[in-house]
């Protein structure tokens, strides 16, 4: 019996050993293959939705003179941000930053250092994180050439979004996803509703009041010289961003499930809003018309796609879809800036739409996961409204300071010539169509 006692105190002690050596083992990153692969899969599904998806959206609304200008400028902007994610820009949005962690993340991974085919993050290896991280740094400055198109030099849009990149970018993408100081103010934003979509949207409209109208806007008809190219390309966009938004759980679990549906279900209901809303205006329902409404349906669902549930989705991509609608139509005539194609009525306006809605339709009432204990929904749409503004003040001022500096040093606009001319010319002394 003496024997038995102590064996089981001394089995009892081993066990009060391990607990915590068996916790932390738990702890400890592990790779999941299926997680991998869906990750890379969405990696590709994001990538997929610049190039050539966002390409050639744009480059269907352009004229015809200008086509390859569009294609262009997509395509640059993804090599250059490419490169400047992997020197900087992922180190700066994605480690700590010390001192600066509510602002920046540091340069501890400046040029990816430290990083190996075998370092985790999460379940997924980091070399994965960081690329579909870098896809959405690649998409949101190529959707800023929408709201410009036509008219800036290319290489004043080269300097700009990549000193964007480092100086806007990168800190938003700190705040939200990086440990920053909105996040700490539980900002809900689980795809970049914020970081992407209002972040470029607003930078589009800074650019276009400073570059000024296109020669002939409004008087002249500037009509789209290629709407198979464009909804084909929201029809690419559409596909994608199920890779952006049901990526973003950043696992193949039940979150990246329902981020699919609602995405599908706010996209749908957007498009038929759109369309509808046109058509009683109209008297038609365009194409372009229910194309824009899918990607305003898109946009708006993207910061609520891992809290909000289907009823969710129904709600936001009626907001979307109506509120955009009067904004790219309305909004637009009676303040009368050229925004070429519509970014700050699409993303900045859906952007806001959905992370606002966010707030509310992440509550467990209509069928989102709920909110944090405590948290009522009054309290989470005000802190949605605190992240809407500290992006929309940080941005519009930061792109103005950039753009005005560039304007002195290089000049932002093309001249009348080679605008009457075209870009695709001009530029690039090439053509998108033989004569």
């Amino acid at each position: 019996m003496a024997r038995l006692k102590t064996f089981l105190q001394g089995a009892a002690l081993a066990a009060g050993t391990l607990t915590p050596l068996l916790a932390l083992a738990d702890e400890t990153p592990t790779l999941d293959t299926g997680n991998t692969a869906w990750m890379l899969t969405s990696t590709a599904l994001v990538l997929f939705m610049t190039i050539p998806g966002l390409a050639l959206f744009y480059a269907g609304m352009v004229r015809s003179k200008n086509v390859l200008s569009v294609l262009m400028q997509c395509f640059a902007i993804t090599a250059l941000v490419t490169i400047l994610w992997m020197v900087a820009a992922y180190s700066m949005a994605f480690t700590d930053g010390g001192a600066m962690q509510a602002w920046v993340g540091g340069l501890d991974k400046a040029f990816l250092s430290g990083i190996t085919g075998e370092t985790l993050s999460g379940s997924i290896p980091e070399t994965v994180f960081m690329t579909f991280q870098m896809t959405f740094a690649i998409i949101t400055p190529a959707l800023i050439v929408g709201a410009f198109a036509e008219r800036m030099k290319f290489s004043a849009m080269l300097w700009f979004m990549g000193l964007w990149l480092l100086i806007v970018y990168a800190p938003i993408a700190h705040w939200v996803w990086g440990g920053g100081w909105l996040a700490d103010k539980g900002v809900l934003d689980f795809a970049g509703g914020t970081v992407v979509h209002i972040n470029a949207g607003i930078a589009g409209l800074v650019a276009a009041l400073m570059l000024g109208k296109r020669k002939g806007f409004p008087t002249t008809a500037m009509p789209p010289h290629n709407l198979a190219f464009t909804v084909v390309g929201a029809s690419m966009l559409w596909v994608g961003w199920f890779g952006f938004n049901a990526g973003s759980e950043l696992a193949a679990d039940g979150t990246a499930g329902m981020a699919m549906a609602v995405t599908q279900i706010a996209t749908a209901m957007a498009a038929l809003t759109w369309m509808f809303a046109e058509w009683i205006s109209h008297s038609k329902p365009s194409v372009l018309g229910i194309a824009s409404g899918a990607v305003a349906g898109l946009v708006a669902i993207t910061p609520a796609s891992g809290t909000a549930g289907p009823t969710g989705a129904l709600i936001i991509g009626f907001a979307a879809g109506l509120l955009c609608f009067l904004s790219a139509t309305k909004l637009k005539r009676a303040l009368g800036y050229d925004d070429s194609l519509d970014v700050f009525g699409v993303h900045a306006v859906g952007g806001i739409v959905g992370a606002i809605l966010t707030g509310v339709c992440a509550d467990a009432s209509l069928g989102g996961v709920g909110l944090a204990e405590g948290v009522t929904i009054s309290d989470q749409v005000a802190t949605q409204f605190v992240g809407v503004a500290a992006t929309l003040v940080y941005t519009a001022v930061v792109s103005f300071i950039l753009l005005k500096i560039l304007d002195v040093i290089i000049g932002l606009r093309v001249d009348e010539e080679s605008e009457t001319a075209g870009l695709d010319i001009s530029l690039h002394d090439e053509r998108g169509y033989s004569l």
